[in-house]
């Protein structure tokens, strides 16, 4: 497999990750609630922009020799991570948060 293939699919697994990160934190910390609750949203963003910014450095460690342009390092797999994530997060907090 190609390096930027390899980045793209640990992208969307570490989205997973993030998402199981996020839903760990909002249960240990005994957010969870059914109404609307902004900060359980703010506090998993910020969750998921740390593991990405993360994995850019430590996927920039491993490939920047690797690829032709250093910047692809940065967007290849954003859109997957976040859409990952989202859909992960969100079904790990209705798990959660159901009766």
């Amino acid at each position: 497999m190609k390096p930027l293939q390899t980045i793209y699919w640990l992208r969307l697994g570490l989205g997973v990750v993030a998402a199981i990160l996020c839903a760990v934190y909002v249960w240990a910390t005994g957010e969870i609630s059914t109404e609307g609750n902004y900060i359980i949203l703010m506090n998993s963003i910020s969750i998921a922009l740390a593991v990405y910014l993360v994995s850019y450095y430590a996927i920039k460690s491993k490939y920047l020799t690797l690829v032709e342009k250093p910047t692809k390092l940065m967007s290849t797999g954003i859109g997957v991570y976040f859409l990952g994530w989202l859909v992960f997060w969100v079904l790990f907090y209705t798990i959660l948060a159901g009766p």
